[in-house]
């Protein structure tokens, strides 16, 4: 038997837009009560009304900076009282040019909300997570942990470490009833090209809608037993497998730095 969505009150991260609202409306849709976190508070809140109005679930909204350190237990103080029961941490943003002339505040700001806020927030609700026994950890890399990415490298490098942090949880949560598993959409079709300032990121490849993208993983935690990762689509899992297995690093580096300069 896989989740039972309405025993469930999700914290989810990125809330605000694409996948991270989806997450939202698919997690609602199920019967479960959400506590939507962003900076952007008027488009949680509109968010919000739609869900309650939609599904009759109760939804709390947080606006909170994930870059900001210290924001796994500040965010756990702030929520106490809502009974969190899983976390789907969804936040995330890329930068997308040269290295050598990324703005360095920029560049930490992505390490501190990719790789530090997950951790962060992770360890924060872990405790109770394990204790409850019947709820879900979802932590979302991409396709671009499978190889290097150019032009994109702290963010391949950060989902790189998402996917191994996570699937190191996963053992550790075995027997807890806790279902842990990592997410790696390929190019989705929302605001994250807007932010990282080009759609050249995504290698000119056909984008998946995040209704997809959210119902992969919806699948997963439906199962009797969850799988340790999920990608989602049938060509991202392929090459995700030809990147592991079939190829060298070297070749996949040039392969996805002659894509994505294509655009």
């Amino acid at each position: 038997m896989g989740v039972d969505f309405g025993k469930q009150t999700v914290l989810v991260t990125g809330a605000s837009s694409g996948i991270g609202a989806e997450f939202a409306r698919q997690l609602a849709a199920r019967g479960s009560g959400l506590v939507l976190v962003a900076r952007r508070k008027d488009r949680l809140e509109e968010l919000a009304g739609q869900l309650r109005g939609a599904h009759g679930v109760e939804v709390h909204v947080v606006a909170a900076d994930l870059a900001q350190s210290g924001i796994g237990q500040r965010l756990a103080d702030e929520v106490a009282g809502f009974g969190v029961t899983s976390v789907v941490n969804n936040a995330g943003f890329a930068n997308f040019g040269p290295f050598h002339e990324e703005d360095p505040e920029r560049l930490r700001q992505e390490v501190a909300v990719d790789v530090n806020a997950v951790v962060e927030i992770s360890r924060a609700f872990i405790g109770p997570l394990r204790a409850h026994g019947h709820g879900f950890l979802v932590n979302v890399a991409s396709m671009a942990a499978y190889q290097a990415s150019p032009w994109a490298s702290v963010y391949g490098a950060a989902k790189a470490f998402v996917v191994s942090f996570t699937e190191g949880l996963w053992v550790e949560s075995r027997g807890t009833g806790l279902r842990v598993v990592v997410l790696s959409p390929g190019a989705t079709r929302t605001e994250f090209f807007d932010v990282a300032g080009s759609e050249e990121m995504a290698g000119g490849t056909r984008m998946q809608t995040a209704g997809e993208v959210v119902a992969s993983a919806m699948r997963a935690l439906e199962r009797r037993v969850t799988p340790v990762g999920v990608i989602s689509g049938r060509t991202n899992r392929f090459l995700a497998f030809a990147s592991r297995h079939l190829t060298s690093r070297a070749f996949n580096a040039r392969m996805i730095g002659r894509m994505v300069r294509r655009g």
